[in-house]
């Protein structure tokens, strides 16, 4: 049965006597009797090794430095082991020492002879844990990887992999039920010569050793709890990746990070392998888990280097051919510019840049390059994610004019800037793209039809909105006259009417405020789709908490004047938004237009139209050869009137609506400055619906004269808005009219509305807009509108 678990921990996860107790409590606490262990050198050691040697080489004693180095894992021993496991490990050490001495004495050492020296480190770290956890009582063995991992030489080594697997599977049938603790960094080449695997050579051992032996997950202990989505050391906000897929983490491996290594995670390719990044000093504390075979999207991630090297030359060949022998040799480009005419940039890591500048001239002549140059005065941003693409427009919105344009693949948006700014990019960055996305949630107040087909349309769009706002949009709340449903983690949206039927409760404003107040949101917007005078009273209640309010009702914005510039002056005083376009016109951009032309320097001089979907149905209709009561009793079957038809054809509804747009055009003033001449006789004004309904004719004669006269001018009725100055003074009416025939409210589709805007700029010939002004579905949507404006306000910068 293959083993199931290999731990590696680096030098700093052993840096004194503490830290092994605690290394070895991990690898007893967290795997099984059979699992693998890959270790570093102690601490500096590995440095403090490189160190003698250069001694040696510049002439200095280093006699009294190996002392220190020797004392070291003297110390370690007596503090770890008891007097048998530590006599064993003392005159081992004392003949490593010895060894040691020989190799520093000799007049010059050879490439195998170096590597010798720096390979003690791991060496007495795998000799030590082992006999630490042998000294608590388990079955476990040190090794040395030159026994099991052969490879060919080169700049690093090239494993042998057949062999090197072979090798493995054998060791392990020969230790059952035993940990095997494993020197990292180091393999051998046939002679039995140590080599060398370069940097991060130990975490790429662990990896490469679970992948010959069929481990299933690996786990690199280090001094960091994972990969975070940007460093922590420069993003207090930066947060921890639970997961990241495997493409994703080898991208940000080749970006520079600081956490993983390319070659590392090479071995993971096509292999069931996991591997987990946590930390030695918290492994109780989650951690990042890397899936070798994971699709789905990570979070993004934001990463940078403060300096790189740019190669910027002229190339006669094509630019892939180059590309193409710099990946043979493992250089992976950071990011590539082509800027035409035959000029391009390349950047690498600086730790790559003379090997770089020595390959582009070694192909001078091969690919015609020419004007090289090469600077280091530019940092790397760059973000990770296999969305990557949907970060592009906000992550280009925050580029500086000193910055390179997106170099873009798959996984990655890449930018090179001046050094000085790398810091302030890489928040920006993180702020906009990586850091918690802001979460949105909708209170729906009233759920009747528009209620209902509002949501229809939420349900079509929240995805998409989501995805181009980079933000979570919510329904958190539905209210109706009688009861609310408050959910904090959203409301089912395919299951609403049924989990609004079962879980709603009766309700009050304190309560349904306080609840609101309790919910993870970072804004709420309430959608106010009834007609409730008494919900209306309440928006200064909800101004004072935060709440931005999307209105269909029309009580608010047509209210009083103290009432709607008390409204007012709160949305000055704080960041808030408060739109209503679907109060007047429903999904007709009359507001938008209104304040377009404001905003352009325009000045509105005259607003007129007929803004009744009703009463533009029951002119349009009307041509005297049957009475005006009989096409209203019509209209009223067709569910075209209010169930009390007065209340269309009083006027009162198309007086609020002019207020409004007065309002909107900077005029204060009051609902009764609007005369109203309404349909309704006064007699029938205050009688009951029935006894209206049963009298109804007698508003026929005088519509009927009306009508005749103005056919007799070539004229036709029309109950219409105005809003205009004459001589000077503001007129402001709604009433009955008779206009020409040729005139814009002459000729509508029954139930339209139709707006009339004279301005500065639009004199002789007015500025109309006309269609439907009523309607579930365009009511609707204008108040889907309003929200994603006010969504969008609240997500800029």
């Amino acid at each position: 049965m293959a083993r199931g678990h290999l731990h590696k921990f680096g030098g700093s996860s052993l840096a004194d006597a503490d830290c092994y107790r605690r290394v070895a409590h991990i690898i007893l606490t967290h795997g099984n009797s059979d699992d693998l262990v890959v270790v570093s050198a102690a601490g500096k050691s590995t440095n403090f090794l490189y160190k003698l040697l250069k001694l040696r080489e510049d002439g200095e004693l280093w006699q009294e430095e190996l002392q220190v180095l020797i004392s070291f894992q003297q110390n370690l021993i007596e503090q770890l082991l008891s007097n048998e496991q530590a006599r064993d490990l003392r005159e081992r050490l004392s003949t490593d020492k010895a060894q040691l001495v020989t190799l520093l004495s000799l007049p010059e050492r050879n490439e195998y002879q170096l590597n010798q020296v720096v390979s003690f480190g791991e060496r007495w770290s795998a000799r030590l844990m082992a006999a630490l956890l042998r000294e608590q009582g388990v079955a476990a063995s040190h090794v040395d990887a030159c026994s099991i991992l052969l490879a060919d030489e080169g700049g690093v080594p090239n494993i042998r992999l057949d062999e090197s697997k072979a090798k493995v599977q054998q060791l392990l049938a020969k230790h059952p039920n035993e940990r095997l603790v494993i020197t990292g960094f180091i393999c051998a080449n046939d002679n039995g010569d140590t080599l060398l695997l370069g940097r991060n050579g130990s975490d790429y051992s662990a990896t490469l050793i679970a992948s010959l032996a069929d481990i299933g997950r690996v786990t690199i202990w280090t001094d960091v709890e994972g990969v975070f989505n940007a460093d922590p050391n420069k993003i207090n906000d930066a947060k921890l990746l639970n997961s990241l897929s495997l493409a994703e983490a080898d991208k940000l491996a080749h970006l520079g990070s600081p956490v993983l290594h390319c070659r590392t995670l090479q071995p993971l390719f096509n292999t069931e392998v996991s591997l987990a990044v946590r930390s030695s000093y918290a492994s109780h504390t989650d951690f990042t888990l890397i899936a070798p075979q994971s699709s789905s999207a990570s979070a993004p991630v934001v990463t940078s280097l403060n300096k790189v090297a740019v190669f910027s030359f002229k190339i006669e060949a094509k630019l892939a051919e180059l590309l193409e022998v710099v990946k043979e040799l493992a250089l992976n480009p950071l990011g590539v510019w082509n800027h035409g005419q035959q000029k391009c940039e390349i950047a690498f890591t600086v730790e790559n840049q003379a090997i770089v500048e020595s390959l582009l001239e070694q192909h001078t002549e091969q690919f015609g390059i020419s004007e090289l140059e090469h600077h280091s005065n530019l940092g790397l941003v760059a973000l990770v994610s296999a969305d990557a693409k949907l970060y592009r427009r906000s992550f280009a919105r925050l580029l500086s004019r000193d910055a390179k344009p997106i170099y873009e693949d798959s996984l990655s948006l890449v930018t090179l800037v001046p050094a000085t700014q790398v810091n302030l990019l890489t928040q920006k960055v993180h702020r906009r793209c990586a850091g918690p996305r802001m979460r949105i949630g909708v209170l729906l107040l009233g759920v009747g039809n528009i209620g209902e087909a509002w949501i229809e349309l939420f349900k079509r769009s929240q995805h998409t909105l989501n995805r181009e706002l980079e933000a979570s949009v919510d329904l958190v709340g539905l209210v109706s006259s009688r009861k609310a449903l408050i959910q904090e983690h959203g409301i089912d949206l395919d299951n609403w009417q049924l989990e609004f039927a079962q879980q709603g409760n009766e309700w009050h404003y304190d309560h349904l405020f306080d609840e609101l107040q309790e919910l993870s949101c970072d804004e709420i917007v309430a959608l106010d789709i009834s007609a409730s005078a008494s919900l209306t009273l309440q928006y200064p209640e909800l101004f004072s908490r935060g709440i931005h309010v999307v209105s269909a009702n029309k009580l608010a914005g047509s209210g009083p004047l103290p009432f709607y510039q008390e409204l007012k002056q709160q949305l000055s005083n704080r960041r808030l938004f408060w739109r209503y376009n679907a109060s007047c016109g429903a999904g007709l951009p009359i507001q938008h237009a209104l304040n377009d032309l404001h905003n352009s320097g325009d000045t509105v001089e005259a607003v007129g139209g007929i803004f009744s979907g009703t009463l533009c149905w029951l002119f349009e209709n009307y041509d005297g050869s049957k009475p005006f009561s009989e096409l209203v009793l019509e209209a009223k079957g067709l569910g075209i009137t209010e169930p009390d038809p007065r209340d269309d054809l009083s006027g009162r509804d198309m007086q609020r609506k002019l207020l409004i747009l007065a309002r909107e055009i900077g005029l204060s003033i009051e609902l009764d400055d609007i005369k109203l001449a309404s349909l309704v006789p006064d007699e029938l004004a205050q009688v009951s619906v029935d006894e209206f309904l049963g009298r109804i004719n007698e508003l026929d004669d005088e519509l009927l004269r009306q009508f005749t006269l103005a056919a007799e001018q070539d004229k036709v009725l029309r109950y219409v808005a105005a809003l205009d100055k004459v001589d000077g003074q503001l007129v402001a009416e709604v009433g009955l009219q008779w206009v020409d025939t040729s005139h814009p409210y002459a000729n509508l589709t029954p139930g339209d509305n139709v707006f009339v805007i004279r301005s500065a700029f639009y004199q002789g010939n007015p500025l109309i807009i006309r269609g439907p002004g009523a309607g579930r579905e365009v009511t609707a949507a204008a108040v889907q509108s309003d929200l994603v404006h006010i969504c969008k306000d609240l997500l800029q910068e």
